[in-house]
């Protein structure tokens, strides 16, 4: 039975109960001397929903996870399966395509071998199908009949719903701290692996980037693996070149839309700016790799650049700073905004000019909201993949040349990982320290970020 099946079922059992309960309630109501109840009868109402509903969500994720391989297991014991090859890529393509065609996916199969699973999977599939129904069912009756035998008159069923609804909020806050741990848990894994081949030290602090996926995993020649001109190139493009676009031109765009601007054209302007943000990140590597690009090259030859190259730094970093202007403006625009129009007017009425109200009093005053803007656009550049792969090319330079091309980090972690390469080859596992060094740099660029707000926020408020 599919996941979709058993959540439908278990929101049709929960408005069941949600009906049941609050017609109890009205009852419970209707017979008390003083028509008082200890709850509303809408919160009588969910207390028996939730009772119904989480449970029977929380079984209907575990069966959808290890139904099919309880299935897998059922046909394995069967005659038919007695034939299969022990282990292998090719016992594994069997048992897929006779599943396929026993689920509908598929309208035959390719190997004979095959053909004989397809029942025993129908099978099986079906079995398991009634088994979770059934349970599904059990749990849904055993939690409503729970919580609807505990409704009474005096019941309160409203702390005991703000409760339950309290855990959710708990649990999914909770969501984003355990994500983290889980992606910082898979990255020092692999990173602890390949720094067992490679020196940290050389890792870190060389100056040559050179991989060979190819050469012998016991001889890694760690003299290749220096990541410094990959974190000079992230560094260069995204937090200096871009920056140097995208911080002037949206903290500039944020002043005149809230201080200059009038409504009518605010509510054209602002609109269009943020479009950028939902403009394909390939679109904009079109765009620079076509259109900036090749203009940079030409202004550099005009200039007396001896053979420019098409693909350089200063192409890709143009291009992401138009591209995480949105981030900047749009921050900073709300934190403006959200200044309270006493302090404006107090600066006004002591004689100061509009633009020294501005650059003293509201400003300063929205540095919290500016500052988290830079820095999100800031995490939005370091990351970008696409515009540095098809403006400033994969070539690991170290230099302070923006006409010179670069690449990134993250460039690198793609050209690493993508290939078939070994898990356990240098190369490979080279890209899980690539992304834990940017982890740890986007974590530290988040503190300071949180620290100067916290800084500043104190003062204003």
């Amino acid at each position: 039975m599919s996941a979709t099946i058993l959540l439908l079922l278990a929101l049709g059992l929960g408005l069941a109960g949600w009906l049941a309960a609050r017609a109890r309630a009205w009852a419970f109501r209707r017979q008390s001397d003083d028509g008082r109840l200890g709850s509303l009868p809408n919160y009588h109402a969910w207390y028996v929903a939730l009772w119904i509903v989480i449970p029977t969500l929380a079984f209907a994720l575990v069966w959808t996870a290890i139904a099919p391989g309880l299935i897998t297991q059922s046909v394995l014991g069967t005659p038919e399966a007695s034939s299969l090859p022990a282990f292998g890529f090719e016992r594994t393509n069997i048992l897929n395509e006779a599943r396929a065609v026993a689920t509908g996916n598929a309208m035959g199969v390719f190997n004979p071998a095959a053909e004989g699973l397809v029942q025993p999977y129908r099978s099986a599939i079906q079995r398991y199908s009634i088994i979770g129904l059934i349970v599904t069912l059990l749990i849904a009756f055993a939690g409503g009949a729970f919580a609807f035998l505990r409704l009474k008159p005096d019941f309160a069923a409203r702390n005991r719903v703000e409760r339950i609804v309290m855990a959710i909020l708990l649990v999914a806050s909770l969501v984003a701290i355990l994500t983290t741990v889980g992606i910082f848990a898979s990255l020092i894994f692999e990173t602890v692996r390949f720094f067992g081949m490679v020196s940290p030290l050389d890792f870190l602090f060389g100056t040559h980037w050179s991989p060979d996926p190819m050469a012998n995993p016991d001889n890694p020649q760690s003299d290749r693996y220096g990541a410094i001109p990959l974190f000079w190139g992230t560094i260069y493009i995204g937090a200096i070149i871009a920056m140097i676009v995208a911080i002037p031109l949206g903290l500039m765009s944020a002043i005149y839309l809230t201080q200059y601007a009038n409504p009518k054209l605010r509510a054209w302007i602002k609109p269009a700016l943020e479009v950028l943000a939902g403009v394909p990140t390939v679109v904009y590597g079109y765009f620079a790799a076509l259109t900036i690009a090749p203009a940079i090259r030409d202004a550099a030859a005009a200039m007396g650049v001896s053979n420019p190259s098409s693909e350089s730094a200063l192409a890709a970093g143009l291009v992401m700073g138009v591209m995480i202007i949105p981030f900047v403006s749009s921050m900073a625009d709300d934190s403006i905004a959200a200044v309270p129009q006493a302090m404006r007017d107090g600066s006004l009425a002591m004689g100061a000019t509009t633009n020294e109200t501005i650059s003293r009093v509201l400003v300063p005053a929205a540095l919290p909201g500016i500052v988290a803007g830079v820095m999100l656009a800031i995490s939005r550049a370091i990351g970008e993949t696409m515009i540095v792969v098809m403006a400033a090319s994969t070539a690991a330079n170290l230099t302070g040349n923006p006409l010179e091309s670069m690449t990134t980090v993250t460039v690198q972690i793609v050209a690493m990982l993508t290939g078939e390469g070994s898990f356990d080859h240098p190369a490979t596992l080279s890209a899980f320290a690539l992304g834990f060094v940017l982890f740890l740099v986007t974590l530290a660029l988040n503190f300071f970020a949180l620290r100067v707000v916290k800084r500043y926020r104190e003062a204003y408020e």
